[in-house]
């Protein structure tokens, strides 16, 4: 594992999530991963800023991986690196990079004494390939590795895998300070609210401000969000639109996120 950096209050770590399979496109499979590593980032204080979803195609996966990787200072890959013919994540970020590919020993040597010598097939092993130079993400599950190239770590799509990929390195990712967030709501039309709410948005400049609308027991209603790394910042502003809900002689509701 890649040693942990110092943290810095001052610098914004951010991340994207690539997440690979025609699976998922086709609807065939809802994806359970990016919520994951959204909520996990954050806590951690790195900020995902972007996500894309390509089929297993190459030259996709490519122009994705090349775009986010010079962008961002992780990228997280899910999805394509099992035993079929149409895993091709591995190989892929191998082009990506301009690496060769092949199976990396220790990938190998975890496989070989995972299975059984009488289950060992070409295509089980075919999990043991990773770009050349690839440090591996222990996976406690299925033995199965994934891996990290410099800022991309590549990871199993099954949720409890990826999820257990993520724990095992998470402690190595530099973060700053996480985001807080609150909310409160009311029964009220978003569009009465839009005006105003842009007002509160100017005042609390570095203030993420965001409106959702909603129905609830039939009910229409809007939910204001607030998001800083300083919780004092996040509390003034919902203050403020906490007052423009009663202005509008409405009940504000305090939610928990």
């Amino acid at each position: 594992m890649p040693e942990s950096k110092p943290e810095s209050e001052s610098k914004t770590y951010t991340a994207a999530v690539v997440i690979i399979g025609n699976e998922v496109l086709s609807g065939r499979t809802r994806d359970a991963n990016l919520q994951y590593l959204g909520t996990e980032l954050n806590a951690i204080g790195v900020r995902l800023m972007e996500v894309r979803v390509v089929p297993d195609i190459e030259e996709m996966i490519i122009d994705a991986v090349n775009a986010v990787r010079k962008s961002y200072d992780y990228v997280f890959t899910t999805g394509g690196i099992g035993p079929t013919h149409d895993d091709i994540t591995s190989a892929t970020i191998a082009k990506a990079f301009g690496l060769d590919h092949g199976r990396h020993p220790d990938a190998e040597a975890l496989l070989l004494d995972h299975y059984d010598p009488k289950d060992v097939t070409d295509a089980r092993m075919k999990m043991s390939e990773t770009p050349a130079g690839a440090e591996l993400l222990f996976n406690p599950i299925s033995k199965a590795p994934g891996f990290r190239v410099e800022n991309v770590y590549v990871m199993a799509g099954i949720p409890r895998i990826m999820q257990a990929m993520f724990e095992g390195f998470r402690h190595t990712l530099s973060g700053g300070e996480p985001m807080k967030s609150r909310s409160v709501a009311g029964f009220i039309g978003e569009g009465k609210l839009g005006d105003e709410l842009g007002e509160i948005q100017k005042r609390h400049a570095d203030v993420e401000i965001g409106s959702y609308p909603f129905v609830r027991d039939g009910k229409y209603g809007t939910s204001l969000v607030a998001r800083h790394t300083d919780q004092t910042a996040v509390d003034a502003a919902i203050d403020e639109m906490r007052a423009l809900i009663v202005k509008h002689g409405v009940e504000p509701i305090e939610e928990k996120l």
